[in-house]
């Protein structure tokens, strides 16, 4: 964390750029102008109401360090409950890593479904938000049902995801996130996602676990997906 940050305003602008939000855009977000942040006026102390919103917009940021510069900058930085896995060795290196990245918790009936839950996904309230160094970017976390995976992924683990906008986009061999819908039955599952030998309108979903079947599953049963970034366990429930 910078420790030259000397006042509130700093650390906003600091916060709106980890965020990637424009610092025009995430202070006319919480309230105020970005004069307010200009020159002189940067020394001035900030409103009440801003802060407020601040915290009322962003839970995930830490309190203690926006007012007074103490701590780290997003809540619930105690890694030392977590094992954490990368899902694949290809990702390393290709994208840009968050020292610090404040990935939000959900649950998730299968119910509900992974279209209406992306498109509504930041008027969710996480369960909490999980900080992993180094993390590739993520749009949030959920808890692993089932044993497809196992014994790579078993049931309560964490996934954090990527959702993806577009089939097309897929990276064959890689671990997803899939909103299955065949008419009959609508599910959600994790699985390898293979080139499927019958052609381009299906997809082939591969699991860890050997017991479990390869499937060829049609493209256009596929309503939503997301690509798993990485795992955490817990080896101990306390």
């Amino acid at each position: 964390m910078d420790n030259n940050l000397t006042n509130v305003k700093e650390r906003i602008l600091y916060f709106a750029n980890y965020k990637g939000v424009s610092y025009e855009k995430f202070i006319k977000e919480i309230g105020m102008s970005y004069a307010s942040f200009k020159g002189l006026a940067k020394e001035r102390p900030i409103n009440s109401d801003a802060l407020v919103n601040i915290l009322s917009i962003y839970p995930e940021i830490n309190s203690e360090w926006l007012l007074i510069g103490k701590g780290e900058m997003i809540k619930g930085n105690d890694y030392e409950k977590y094992v954490i896995e990368p899902i694949s060795s290809r990702q390393k290196g290709r994208e840009v890593l968050k020292d610090i990245q404040g990935i939000p918790l959900y649950e998730i009936e299968a119910s509900a479904g992974l279209t209406v839950f992306f498109d509504n996904q930041n008027t969710q309230v996480p369960l909490d938000y999980i900080s992993v160094p180094n993390a590739p970017k993520c749009d949030g976390a959920l808890f692993v049902r089932g044993d497809s995976m196992y014994p790579l992924l078993k049931a309560g683990d964490i996934v954090c995801y990527k959702t993806i906008s577009d089939i097309k986009n897929i990276l064959w061999g890689e671990i997803y996130i899939l909103d299955i819908d065949s008419g009959d039955d609508q599910f959600i599952t994790i699985k390898y996602v293979q080139k499927s030998d019958l052609g381009d309108e299906y997809i082939k979903l591969v699991s860890q676990n050997q017991h479990h079947q390869p499937k060829d599953e049609p493209i256009k049963n596929i309503r939503a997906l997301a690509m798993v970034k990485l795992s955490i366990r817990y080896n101990v429930i306390s």
